[in-house]
């Protein structure tokens, strides 16, 4: 079994002569009215992996209340309370002018909104994250280009769409990626596995499933390699959690996490 170390997922360092949008646009496709929290915890932590700009398409009252939340997201609104498949067009365009986009957190699981979502996985051809809902919406063979980042309830049921066992997932997936969710998380792509032991039990708060898309899609923005990306994320959330619990023992929220990041961050960037 090889276990992810931090020499493993060295970061890139940023130009000295760097200009905005070169180190990463991401696209958060998340929220809906009873998840608003979902889509700025993924958001932010996109922030925190260090690229230049990220904006957030959900709902108008939940990109609304994003707003309110920080002033550094740009939103797009789109009518209702939940995405419909009659979105899905106008994301998928939008998706063009981003490197990553990042879907599924908190967007629900109405008929209309998993039409929606699978819609856009299976249109959009770039480098994706497909996160929460949305994993429920889709089949691995018809998504080239994504990490999936299922806990194991999850996994269990993107095999089950996929119809594919556990022992064929070799002959599905492609050119995706999925970081299992778990007590030691396991990073899967075609031909080879990683797996990472970072992290503690006070990470089974809610939330902090949003944190790890979030800094996925912000990591792959920058390092343009998904099993890389995957394994970083996993190993920066899980260093991150285990940072809190020295603080706060089990009682700390994915909100703090986000607070942490930067500190693990700066190590895999070598900054000092």
């Amino acid at each position: 079994m090889r276990f992810i170390t931090a020499t493993d997922v060295k970061l890139k360092k940023r130009k000295p002569d760097s200009h905005k949008g070169e180190n990463g646009r991401v696209l958060v496709v998340a929220g809906s009215i009873d998840y608003v929290g979902a889509a700025y915890l993924a958001g932010m932590a996109a922030f925190r992996s260090g690229v230049d700009a990220v904006v957030v398409a959900a709902p108008e009252k939940v990109a609304w209340a994003i707003n309110c939340l920080s002033p550094d997201f740009i939103t797009k609104k789109f009518r209702g309370d939940f995405f419909t498949a009659a979105t899905a067009k106008e994301i998928v365009e939008m998706s063009k002018k981003f490197d990553v986009t990042l879907i599924g957190n908190g967007v629900g699981k109405s008929i209309e909104t998993l039409k929606f979502a699978a819609a856009v996985c299976r249109k959009i051809e770039s480098t994706k994250v497909i996160d929460a809902d949305a994993i429920s919406a889709v089949r691995m063979q018809e998504v080239q280009n994504a990490i999936f980042t299922p806990h194991h309830a999850e996994y269990d049921l993107l095999l089950r769409n996929s119809h594919c066992s556990e022992k064929r997932l070799q002959t599905v997936i492609g050119t995706n990626v999925i970081l299992l969710k778990g007590r030691i998380d396991a990073i899967i792509a075609k031909g080879k596995t990683a797996y990472n032991r970072t992290g503690n039990a006070g990470m089974t708060v809610g939330g902090t499933g949003d944190v790890l898309a979030g800094l996925t899609a912000g990591i792959l923005a920058q390092e343009k390699d998904l099993f890389k990306a995957a394994a970083a994320a996993a190993y920066v959330n899980g260093k991150a959690g285990d940072l809190l619990l020295r603080e706060y023992g089990y009682g700390f929220t994915a909100s703090d996490l986000l607070q942490e990041l930067p500190a693990v961050l700066k190590q895999l960037w070598g900054i000092e």
